[in-house]
Parts: structure tokens; C-alpha cells; sequence
């Protein structure tokens, strides 16, 4: 959709991209945030705001005029989806009973997956018969059913308001942490260099922030959580093999494009090795979590989809379409296994009532491992072809990594 937006609003490609970039930064910044507020507020009220929001900011994007007043509207989106997502998780560990709660996850997961591969082809229709206003139009065919059976079946829960007043200051912090770090990420090297001032200004933000959150009786974000070894392993297991997704999904394409004879619909076709079969395997990954215990198919998905890197990262990605194909969907196998036991033992890993702030905290670091990866990429993308074994290389050590912290969860939940 992005080039006829452009072609709409004469918006170069760098303005564009800030559709996509400023959605990304606002979930990572925001949902911590959000979790926070279901947790002292109640998961049913914001779920169902968090929809009503989120129609309302499409319509708003449909019928933008300028392309400020789309990015503005595409920032809502985010602050809606921000609402809904860590708050429908955390929903979900409170009531799911401990023995079926990773399978459950796991349908989730594939349904997630499942979705996110159903739009691209559904938007490039929508788009081909009608135009750009069309992807922003048809959110309300899905959002108008979802919030009435949100209404009809989602329990209502006795908010817990906490002993003390919400953490407005740590909020703001925390958005001007995030943000400027990625800020700083998504400038390029001779910018960066130029850049020294802010690069200090962010980190004295930050170390304020940490040291402020510490002291914090109710937080907003709270660092205690990380003491806990598998809230620890769980996120950073989530952000490492995300780190090593995205930066594949977003690799792969830019390879193929080098290669003659290759057009966008066939190389989505290759990329659907790997969503296909995550989709396939993120229940039974689930199922395997709550019969074997949360570690185990997570070691083991972790593993398999690192060694399904090790060919690519091994010959710099030059591999003929069958190999590459197959590393692809053994690499999806391997994150539909692993999924639900690392997103279960994170939200099991603190109490029923601050599952919210937990999920929020997961939520971000999956996000931050796909947008340092891909500005990562960016940087090691130079255009002579040669760069694509660091980059695979790169790829296949966050996704080792991701196997060796994976050991720190625990099998069973403690609360």
C-alpha cells in the first residue's frame, strides 16, 4: 500500500516509512504502560475501549487528507492495539486453568500467525480493486463482531487499584527512554557519530528512569520482575529469536531482489514457509508445554530453529530455493514449538494480579528485538552482496543465544 499512499500525498519514501516505524515504536513504548493500567483498572473495560479506539483511528486514517493527519491516525492504531494486546494475555493467565494454559497460548499464537499471513495477500486485493483507504476500511468488518463477543463473554473482574497513585512520571520517562533509543537506532552511522549530545541525553534519561522505577513503591515498569530468573530467560529469549526472525524476513527478500528473475509475489511465497508452518505448530508447541512443562519445548524449538539458520549463516545465504525453502519452514517449526512455553512462563512468572505489567514488559522486548535487528540490517547491508554472511551470521548467533537463556525458565508456574 505504501507506494500508492506516496503517489497520493506526494510523500517521499523516508516520510512513508514512518507508517510503519512510528506504529512499531508507540507498541513498544506503550504497552508496559497499559498492562499497568489493566492491572489497577480491570482487563474487560480497556479490551473493549481498546477496540472502539481502534475502529475509530481507522476511520480517522481512511479519511485523512494529508499525510500528517494519516501518521497521526496510524499512531492511534498503535496506542489502541498497545491497549488490547497485553491486556488480552494477561486475560488469558488469569483465566485458563495452570494445566491447559500454554496450549491455549499456543492457539493463539497460531492464530496470530495465521492472521499476520492472510493480510499482506488480503491488503494487496482490498488495494488492486479499490485503493489505499480500503485497508483502513475493512478493520471494521473485523472489529464491529470482535467487540460484540467481547461484550457477551469477557468475565468482569474486580480491578485491583493498588495502595498508591498511578506512576505519571515513570510513564513519561519510560516514553522518552524508548523513543529516543529508537530514535538514536534508526539514524544512520554518520549521523550517529554527529549525534554524541543525544546519545548522552538518553542515557542520563535512562539511568534517571531505572533509578526512579527502583524506588517506586507501584511502578510503571517494574525492574524487580527481572530478578526473577524466568520472567529474565523469558524475555530474553523472546527478544534474541525475534532479533533472528524479523532480521531473516526482512534478508531474505532483499537477497532474492538481487537475483534475477524473482518477483515479489514469488518471494512471499518463499517467506511463507516459515509462517505456514509456525502456524501449523504453535498449538502442538502448546500442548507440549503443558504436558512436558514450559522449558523443555522451548530448549527444543529454540534449538531447531537455530540449526535451521547454521546453512545460511554457513554459505552467506547462497543456497539454491529448495535448501533455502526448507531452512524456512524448519526454522518455523522450530518458533511454533517454542512460542507458548516462553510467553506462559513469563506471565507465570509473577502474581495473578500483575500478569498485565508483565505481559506489557514481554510485549516490549519482542518488539525491541525486531527493531534492533532490523536497524541492524540496515547497517550491514552496503550493496556489494558480500554482506549477507554477517548478516546470516548474525541471525544464527542471536538465535543460539536465544537456546542457552531459554534454560532459565522453569517448568511449572509458582503462583
Amino acid at each position: 500500500t505504501l507506494p500508492r499512499i506516496m503517489e497520493a500525498f506526494d510523500a517521499p519514501l523516508t516520510s512513508a516509512g514512518w507508517l510503519v516505524t512510528a506504529y512499531l515504536i508507540a507498541m513498544a513504548s506503550l504497552q508496559p504502560i497499559t498492562g499497568k493500567l489493566g492491572d489497577r483498572l480491570g482487563r474487560r473495560r480497556l479490551i473493549l475501549g481498546g477496540l472502539v479506539y481502534f475502529g475509530c483511528a481507522s476511520i480517522g486514517a481512511a479519511m485523512a487528507s494529508g499525510f500528517w493527519m494519516l501518521l497521526f491516525f496510524r499512531i492511534q492504531q498503535a496506542i489502541a492495539g498497545a491497549i488490547l494486546l497485553p491486556n488480552g494475555v494477561a486475560l488469558m493467565r488469569e483465566v485458563v486453568p495452570e494445566k491447559r494454559r500454554a496450549s491455549r497460548f499456543g492457539l493463539v499464537g497460531s492464530a496470530m500467525a495465521l492472521s499476520a499471513t492472510a493480510g499482506p495477500p488480503l491488503g494487496g486485493f482490498l488495494v488492486a480493486i479499490a485503493d489505499w483507504h480500503a485497508i483502513f476500511y475493512v478493520n471494521l468488518v473485523f472489529i464491529l463482531p470482535a467487540l460484540l463477543l467481547g461484550w457477551r463473554v469477557l468475565p468482569i473482574h474486580r480491578a485491583s487499584q493498588g495502595g498508591s497513585s498511578f506512576d505519571l512520571r515513570g510513564t513519561l520517562l519510560l516514553g522518552i527512554v524508548l523513543m529516543g533509543a529508537a530514535g538514536l537506532l534508526i539514524l544512520n552511522a554518520e549521523r550517529l557519530l554527529s549525534s554524541i549530545v543525544g546519545v548522552c541525553v538518553v542515557l542520563a534519561v535512562a539511568v534517571y528512569f531505572f533509578w526512579y522505577e527502583w524506588q517506586h513503591p507501584d511502578p510503571v515498569l517494574q525492574l524487580r520482575f527481572f530478578c526473577i530468573r524466568k520472567f529474565a530467560a523469558a524475555n530474553g529469549a523472546v527478544a534474541l529469536s525475534n532479533l533472528a526472525m524479523y532480521s531473516t524476513m526482512l534478508a531474505v527478500p532483499i537477497l532474492l531482489s538481487r537475483q534475477s528473475g524473482w518477483s515479489s509475489t514469488q518471494t512471499g511465497l518463499v517467506l511463507t514457509a516459515l509462517m505456514a508452518t509456525s502456524v501449523i505448530f504453535a498449538p502442538i508447541g502448546g500442548h507440549l508445554a503443558d504436558r512436558w512443562g514450559r522449558r523443555w519445548p522451548a530448549v527444543c524449538g529454540l534449538s531447531l530453529f537455530s540449526f535451521a539458520l547454521l546453512p545460511l549463516a554457513l554459505t552467506g545465504g547462497d543456497v539454491s530455493i529448495v535448501m533455502l525453502v526448507c531452512c524456512l519452514g524448519v526454522s518455523g517449526i522450530g518458533l511454533g514449538v517454542a512460542g507458548a512455553g516462553i510467553q506462559t512462563s513469563a506471565v507465570e512468572a509473577v502474581e495473578r494480579q500483575q500478569a498485565g505489567a508483565a505481559s506489557g514488559i514481554y510485549a516490549t522486548s519482542r518488539y525491541l528485538g525486531s527493531i534492533i535487528g532490523s536497524s541492524v540490517l540496515i547497517r550491514l547491508l552496503k550493496g556489494n552482496g558480500e554482506e549477507f554472511a554477517a548478516v546470516f551470521l548474525m541471525v544464527t548467533v542471536a538465535a543460539f543465544c536465544s537456546v542457552l537463556v531459554s534454560f532459565g525458565l522453569r517448568d511449572r508456574p509458582e503462583h
